[in-house]
C-alpha cells in the first residue's frame, strides 16, 4: 500500500520561476487520497526561506515539515559532530547555515556555489581538505536545467575535482543518500516499503530512492530529463510517466 509520496521539486513540480502545468491539481489529488506528501530537494543556490516563499507564490502548499533540502542535513551534522563549516556554496545559502558555532575540527561544505566556483574559492577548498577537513557534498548531481533551458553544470563536477585533487572522499547528504529520503520518511510514520519517489534525475531521484529501499520510483518526462535516461541506470525506474499529473494517476491507480 501506497501511504507517502516524495517529490524532487526543480523538474517536477516547477521549472524556473512557473509551476508545470497541472502540477498543482496533481499535488491536491495526491493530499485527498490521504497520503504524506514531502518535498526533497537538492538545490543549493536558494536558501530553505525562499524556497518556501516561492512554491507559496505559485500556488504550492508546502508546510515547513514538509520541505527537506541538504542544506539542513548538513546543519544537523555539523551541530552533531561539532565541525566548523567552511563554506563552499552560493551566497544565497549561506543562511541556513547562520548560528552553526562548530569546533575544532572542519568540514568543507560544497553546494552549487554558481558563479563563486573560482580558482581561488576551490583552491582554498583544497588547502582545507589538505589540512584534514572533512568532505561534505550537500549533493552530487551532474547537471541541472538551468534558467535558459540548457543544461549546466551541477556540483557533483566540483565535487569531483575536490576529490581528485585532496584525495578526499564526499559524504553526500543529499539525494542518493540513503540517509537523506529515509528522514524524509520518518516524518511521515512510513516505511520505505509505503513510499513512491518522482523526480526528473534518473541517478540521484529514482535509483537513489530504490537503492534506499523506497517502494516505487516514478521518472517524469520533464526538467532535466533525456531521452533513454532510464536505460542506463540499475536499479531501473519502476515506471517513466509524462509529468507529475500522469505520476499522479499512476500512485492512485497503484495505491
Amino acid at each position: 500500500m501506497i501511504k507517502a509520496v516524495l517529490l524532487d521539486l526543480a523538474g517536477v513540480v516547477y521549472v524556473g520561476a512557473s509551476a508545470l502545468p497541472g502540477a498543482e491539481d496533481a499535488l491536491a489529488r495526491l493530499r485527498d487520497a490521504g497520503l504524506a506528501i514531502r518535498f526533497l530537494t537538492n538545490t543549493t543556490r536558494s536558501p530553505r526561506r525562499e524556497i518556501l516563499a516561492a512554491l507559496e507564490g505559485m500556488g504550492i502548499a508546502c508546510g515547513e515539515d514538509e520541505l527537506f533540502t541538504p542544506a539542513k542535513a548538513a546543519c544537523a551534522m555539523l551541530t552533531q559532530r561539532h565541525l566548523t563549516a567552511h563554506l563552499l556554496v552560493h551566497p544565497a545559502l549561506r543562511e541556513d547555515f547562520a548560528g552553526i558555532s562548530g569546533g575544532n575540527e572542519t568540514a568543507v561544505v560544497v553546494g552549487d556555489a554558481g558563479e563563486d566556483f573560482t580558482y581561488a574559492s576551490l583552491n582554498a577548498a583544497f588547502r582545507a581538505l589538505a589540512g584534514g577537513a572533512q568532505l561534505l557534498a550537500l549533493a552530487n548531481n551532474r547537471t541541472f536545467r538551468d534558467s535558459d533551458g540548457e543544461l549546466s553544470l551541477d556540483t557533483g563536477a566540483f565535487v569531483a575535482a575536490l576529490e581528485f585533487a585532496s584525495r578526499a572522499s564526499a559524504t553526500v547528504l543529499g539525494k542518493p543518500s540513503p540517509d537523506f529520503f529515509h528522514a524524509a520518511l520518518a516524518s511521515t510514520g512510513c516505511e520505505a516499503g509505503e513510499a513512491v519517489m518522482v523526480g526528473d534525475d534518473v541517478e540521484a531521484d529514482v535509483a537513489g530512492a530504490l537503492a534506499a529501499g523506497i517502494g516505487a520510483g516514478l521518472l517524469v518526462r520533464t526538467g532535466k530529463y533525456v531521452a533513454g535516461a532510464e536505460d542506463v541506470v540499475e536499479p531501473r525506474p519502476t515506471a517513466v510517466v509524462d509529468d507529475l499529473a500522469a505520476a499522479a494517476d499512476w500512485i492512485l491507480a497503484h495505491r
